[in-house]
């Protein structure tokens, strides 16, 4: 079975066919989050230390760490600033240097700018999941040496220098190029997380359905592991966290391994407990019955599912330790 192992200084994770779905915590992220981009302008990290704490427990077994900030007011002053070459490897070395001085979970470190990822690299401990190489020419050049020499997994997007195709088709000939230039490299094929890209439902009916018969034939075919943006299926829609509670499932039934998603929504995560019960990786329903306890919890204490989980988490490390410890390698 295809094994991707991502490390922490102190804790394996592996994503698997054979695992539980990984759940990787999309929050510390600053496009499209204003408030979290003047903050970090202004030397602000209490966002992302709170965002990274909230969701290790609420769930996340990986956290993405995004450096893709605009430094508006700096860039006034500065035309440097209007560079994110310039703006993004050192945000991104001091994003890793404080999240891992508080969590213990492995990192995705995520940029489009190759200086970027290389810092990111040698800010963090362990093998972080890198994010990631797309099917363009300029892109796999860059990128895959940096996998190889780091000895990392990452992520694969399936388009290329023609775009993102509508045709599922098309979008599997990408991942399998990736996979292909990757082993030119001497990068193996369960170091590749293949992202096929998920189509928003609202703008195109068959969009789930093609993603499914997507991981299917990534997994059959290439022997792949899978990742998404999950909420890019229910893009524009009313009650999103419906759509993507009954999206997630769907998904790892098909053969989905991860995703990439905010794991402080209790819906989505209940969702994804009682599929890794039924898939039978939840042994004896633990995990289930973990997330059935912080339900209960918000019920009476009038809690939010991030606040519920915060005291399990903490009253679990008290009286147990740090849980989880680093796997051995199988």
């Amino acid at each position: 079975m295809t094994r991707t192992v991502i490390e922490s200084a102190s804790k394996t994770v592996v994503i698997g066919f054979d695992e539980p779905f990984c759940v990787i915590g999309e929050r510390i992220n600053p496009t499209g989050r204003k408030k979290l981009a003047a903050e970090l302008e202004a030397g602000d990290f209490s966002t992302v230390e709170r965002d990274a704490l909230e969701q290790v427990a609420c769930g996340a077994m990986v956290l993405d760490i995004n450096s893709g900030a605009v430094f508006s007011n700096k860039m006034a002053e500065d035309p440097r600033y209007a560079d994110n070459n310039f703006v993004e490897p050192p945000l991104m070395r001091e994003l890793c240097a404080r999240v891992q001085a508080l969590v213990d979970v492995p990192l995705c470190i995520d940029s489009s700018v190759p200086e970027a990822l290389k810092a990111g690299l040698e800010a963090t401990s362990g093998r972080p999941l890198l994010n990631s190489v797309t099917g363009e020419e300029e892109r796999l050049e860059a990128i895959l040496p940096l996998v190889k020499q780091y000895n990392v997994p990452v992520v694969a997007i399936s388009n290329d220098d023609t775009g993102i195709s509508e045709d599922p088709d098309v979008r599997f000939a990408v991942a399998k190029k990736i996979v292909e230039r990757a082993a030119d490299y001497g990068i193996p094929a369960h170091d590749i997380v293949v992202d096929p890209l998920v189509m928003p439902i609202g703008a195109m009916a068959s969009a789930g359905q093609q993603v499914f018969a997507l991981v299917r034939r990534l997994r059959d075919e290439l022997g792949v592991n899978t990742t998404c943006g999950a909420s890019n299926i229910s893009f524009g829609l009313p009650n999103r966290h419906g759509v993507n509670a009954a999206f997630l499932p769907m998904a790892i039934g098909a053969g989905m391994t991860s995703a990439i998603m905010n794991p402080v929504r209790a819906v989505e995560m209940e969702a994804i407990r009682a599929a890794n019960m039924l898939m039978n990786h939840d042994p004896n329903g633990g995990a289930w019955i973990g997330l059935a306890k912080v339900i209960e919890a918000m019920k009476t204490s009038g809690q939010s599912f991030a606040e519920a989980s915060r005291a399990a988490h903490e009253a679990g490390a008290r009286t147990g330790g740090r849980r989880g410890g680093r796997r051995a390698r199988g």
